[in-house]
């Protein structure tokens, strides 16, 4: 895990790669090149995970410096990657997955991605041919900006490295702005908060031929992974169940691999509890001497605290459990930190319990840590997905299927009986009425409290449904074309985005093995009954994980992610510092916002006379991104 610069056509500041320090403290690289474009620039800050030696410095070459390197992530495979390209005729002189990358590159080129088998973020300089390429993972676990001036053009890790450039001027991208502002959206396209800057998605790579590339002129950037489509193959609960388990140990297996001290998050829920009883029965078997160490946050307010799931894990598992209390005072101190190392607005202050969550590792050494991102997206676990298995029921008829769902929800979910008939009612409504009786209703709530300019930036779209229809996708009918759309578009890039800043930001390399792309494929490919049944989320990982978890966290059916007690937090402890952001935000931005109707709406919210929203959140939070980084609006 690192951070790393490409650019050609001027020599950026040393600054351009040291602004990401933190995401590097084991060393520090730079390469000038020559190409007909300009000078090349490649730069490297390092964090040292396998081969720790000083063989696996970056920019990397290879064929007698021919193609050179800069890497930021892992490649699991990289064992039997470098057993196969050897049998083929390649040398090494590293222990390094670097390396493998470039002994893959030179002999399948571009192809070369639908071999690894892990996340990464990688661009490589062939100076005979002068062409840059450029690459990001299937699922942008690891992030890649670029950045176009008049004969310039960049990549990066972080949209901060930008600003060394003289060149590069902070303004706000208003149609990102609504969609945020308005539908907590952001990295659900190429663009950023940042006008001008873009990123490479997940999936996605270029390659830059330097004689013929133009700065005014559109990049070819290509999609080299596509999702496959969903519910492809019929399985019998059981035999789903142990292919499920099996493909989710062997990635845990693969993300176990590393030359440092390797532990977990472990929140108590399904997700994290299962890749830290995997990761332990795993280490058992390499017979493994030291306790697997685990990190996790708790709270003193009982709606949102685990620590009873997470007591059952360490009981079960005998890992070394270490726990911190996020508090209201410390998210104050640290706030302005945690959005610098953000680079844009984040939705919620759950980035704050992470974020001290990746300190606490930090602070015990451990050098890399594993978490449970993207289960939930590839297996329907958030319980908002309950709208679409109305409207599935419903267009199948499946009256029984209904009611039963009704009786579980209410049940084990506690679900307010309201909010359930609200969404079999939306269920039984034709597609033609149901569209636009919500979007009339959102866009009345919108109009209170957003600006004109703002709403007219974002074209006066609802920003979910313009999201998905860029990505083609269209009415979410069923639970696998939901989950592609969270793990394309909707959901999971946000929270890549949130993991990898938090963790980077304390030298920690976070790996989350539910996104080994076999096992997502597996997921989507099974019918939809295997996710929701009933009012049962993630059927096949609770079967699935039968024995290797306590009954207590394998049956558990609330579901939390990283909550905090954001609203006891925003009506006691943080109500003057909240109300003082959505100031800030007014005065930072007054075209944004409508002001009157903004103040009326947040105080009525944390009065407790209008029911709460994130929307608050997201106001101090914009406001406080413009700031520290004097984004010009």
């Amino acid at each position: 895990m690192c951070g790393i610069w490409a650019s050609v056509g001027s020599v950026p500041p040393d600054a351009a790669i040291d602004l990401v320090a933190h995401r590097g403290p084991d060393g520090r690289g730079w390469q000038k090149l020559a190409s007909t474009a300009g000078p090349v620039v490649l730069a490297h800050r390092r964090l040292a995970i396998i081969d720790t030696s000083m063989a696996g410095i970056q920019p990397m070459a290879w064929s007698g410096g021919r193609r050179w390197i800069v890497h930021n992530g892992e490649i699991y495979n990289y064992l039997e990657l470098r057993r196969e390209l050897e049998a083929l005729g390649h040398p090494f002189r590293t222990e390094t997955d670097t390396e493998v990358i470039l002994a893959a590159y030179a002999q399948w080129g571009a192809g070369s991605l639908e071999r690894f088998i892990g996340m990464f973020a990688f661009v490589i300089y062939d100076r005979d041919a002068e062409t840059l390429f450029a690459a990001r993972d299937r699922f942008g676990i690891k992030p890649l900006y670029l950045w176009q001036s008049a004969g310039q053009l960049a990549f990066a890790s972080e949209i901060k490295q930008f600003r060394a450039l003289p060149e590069f001027t902070a303004r706000v991208n208003a149609a990102r702005a609504y969609d945020f502002l308005a539908g907590a959206l952001f990295d659900h396209t190429d663009e950023t908060l940042f006008a001008g800057v873009r990123q490479l998605r997940g999936g996605e790579c270029v390659s830059v031929e330097l004689p013929r590339w133009r700065a005014d002129g559109a990049l070819p950037v290509r999609r080299w992974y596509e999702l496959p489509p969903a519910n492809t193959r019929e399985f019998r609960e059981d035999v789903a169940a142990e292919g499920f388990a099996h493909l989710l140990a062997d990635a845990v297996r693969l993300h176990l691999r590393a030359d440092v001290t390797v532990g977990s998050c472990l929140s108590g829920g399904l997700d994290s509890s299962s890749i830290v009883s995997l990761a332990v029965e795993e280490l058992r078997r390499q017979r493994a001497r030291n306790a697997f160490h685990t990190v996790s946050a708790c709270f003193a307010e009982a709606e949102v605290d685990e620590s009873r799931f997470i007591d059952a894990v360490v009981a079960k598992t005998g890992v070394h459990s270490s726990r911190v209390m996020p508090q209201p005072e410390r998210l104050i101190a640290e706030v302005e930190a945690i959005a610098r190392h953000q680079d844009e607005p984040f939705g919620s202050t759950s980035i704050f319990a992470q974020w001290c969550v990746f300190e606490r590792a930090a602070a015990e050494r451990i050098t890399v840590m594993l978490d449970g991102q993207g289960a939930d997206e590839q297996l329907a676990g958030y319980h908002a997905g309950f709208a679409t298995y109305y409207r599935q029921l419903a267009a199948a008829g499946d009256w029984r299927g209904i009611a039963e769902t009704l009786r579980g929800r209410l049940r084990r979910h506690r679900a307010p009986l309201r909010g359930e008939a609200r969404s079999i009612l939306l269920a039984l409504l034709p597609p033609p009425w149901r569209t636009p009786l919500v979007g009339a209703v959102r866009g009345r709530e919108m109009s209170v409290w957003l600006g004109r300019a703002l709403i007219e930036a974002g074209g006066g779209t609802r920003p979910l449904q313009a999201a998905l229809a860029r990505d083609g996708f269209g009415p979410m009918n069923g639970l696998g074309e939901a989950c592609r759309a969270q793990l394309k578009t909707t959901s999971l890039p946000m929270l890549l985005h949130y993991e990898d800043r938090n963790s980077m930001a304390h030298g920690i390399e976070a790996r989350v093995p539910f996104l080994d792309h076999r096992l997502v494929e597996f997921s989507l490919a099974l019918g939809d009954h295997h996710k929701m049944n009933g009012a049962e989320t993630k059927a096949v990982l609770r079967r699935g994980m039968h024995g290797h978890l306590p009954e207590a966290v394998r049956r558990r059916s609330d579901k939390l992610g990283f909550a905090t007690p954001e609203e006891r937090w925003f009506k006691g402890p943080l109500r003057t510092y909240v109300l003082d952001g959505i100031e800030a935000a007014i005065s930072r931005a007054p075209a944004f916002f409508a002001a009157d109707g903004l103040r009326r709406v947040a105080r009525e919210m944390l009065a407790g006379t209008r029911p709460f929203d994130f929307m608050i959140w997201r106001t101090v939070s914009f406001g406080l991104w413009a700031r520290v980084f004097d984004v010009a609006i």
